[in-house]
């Protein structure tokens, strides 16, 4: 089901009549600069001056971070594009079943999925720490919470565009939109849902598994874990969802981003108890630890021998009463 981008949307279980009707596109120059490409442009630039701030406690420097933005900006956009036409691939045929290339690179007219930005993402970042020598761990932790961010705003783009929305509901902070001119729809805002459970996330991360962690690669775990369980919850509720072809499970067909969900949340449970109470990693093994102790013993080396004491040089006693010439006695006198 499509909303009208162009009516109100209001919230009549919490507002009354109260309603907003934002203009999709904020600029109309050429295509139109959309609200949905400046949010997205503001979530990135949140989330990379957020890892620039942090990029000291996991023992990496501003110049990576700017590094893979240079990098991650065009691969994750790719990267969220195709995976967006692979699953919805029959969206871009042609009336003789070919493929229309022209509408595929539109991406201006929407379509993007953020586990196409994952995924680039971390291929991205393996090949980078390869590059640089740098533990990936260390580095997808700092990025988790950047990306974290990035979506809390994010989400607020679909709210714009009136997408992502989920199924009916009488709930008392139901969404109202209009899928006509006369016909209006009460749905679950999935958009601030998922906004929400991040932003419990990114708490969590900033002020309790950061400052405990004890391997690397801890904080993107825990993301994997936290966020597949949420989307998981999210996708369930949503009208707009991205099917595995045409397969089914129980009868019903299957949401592509729900089953990965699920699946990615399981791995990171089995790999967060497996660092934790199988392996025992500790603290000490922290790229930023390691670092901090490297600096230390370069600084104790660096410190000058202590001087050995300088050596006591006897100096000739003086007689206790010294006589002149005058006082020495003379030979010969009487």
């Amino acid at each position: 089901m499509t909303a009208l981008k162009d009516m109100p949307i209001s919230f009549p279980g919490l507002f009354g009549s109260w309603e907003f009707n934002p203009d999709p596109i904020a600029l109309h120059i050429g295509h139109g600069i959309y609200w949905y490409g400046i949010i997205l442009a503001f979530a990135m630039l949140m989330g990379l001056l957020l890892c620039m701030k942090q990029a000291g406690r996991f023992g990496l420097k501003e110049d990576h971070v700017l590094d893979m933005v240079l990098w991650g900006v065009p691969c994750c956009v790719l990267g969220s594009r195709i995976y967006y036409v692979i699953f919805y691939l029959d969206l871009y045929r042609t009336a003789d079943g070919g493929l229309d290339w022209g509408r595929m690179i539109a991406i201006w007219d929407g379509g993007l999925a953020i586990y196409g930005t994952v995924i680039a993402g971390a291929l991205l970042a393996f090949f980078y720490t390869r590059r640089k020598k740098l533990k990936l761990g260390a580095l997808t932790d700092l990025c988790v919470l950047g990306l974290l961010l990035g979506q809390i705003i994010g989400r607020w783009a679909n709210f714009i565009n009136r997408e992502a929305f989920g199924g009916l509901t009488d709930l008392p902070w139901r969404m109202r939109l209009w899928v006509s001119s006369y016909q209006y729809i009460e749905v679950h805002p999935t958009f601030l849902y998922e906004s929400l459970w991040n932003l419990a996330g990114l708490l969590l991360m900033l002020f309790v598994i950061t400052k405990g962690r004890r391997f690397d690669g801890e904080n993107t775990w825990f993301y994997f874990l936290w966020y597949g369980l949420g989307r998981a919850w999210v996708e369930g509720l949503r009208t707009d969802s991205l099917y595995l072809f045409d397969w089914t499970f129980m009868g019903q067909p299957i949401r592509v981003s729900q089953a990965l969900s699920l699946v990615m949340a399981a791995v990171a449970a089995v790999m967060l108890f497996y660092h934790i109470r199988v392996k025992k990693c500790s603290a000490a093994d922290l790229l930023v630890n390691r670092l901090a102790r490297q600096r230390a013993e370069e600084a104790a080396d660096a410190e000058p021998a202590s001087k050995a004491p300088e050596e006591i040089r006897e100096i000739p006693e003086e007689p206790e009463n010294p006589q002149t010439e005058e006082d020495k006695p003379h030979g010969g006198e009487n």
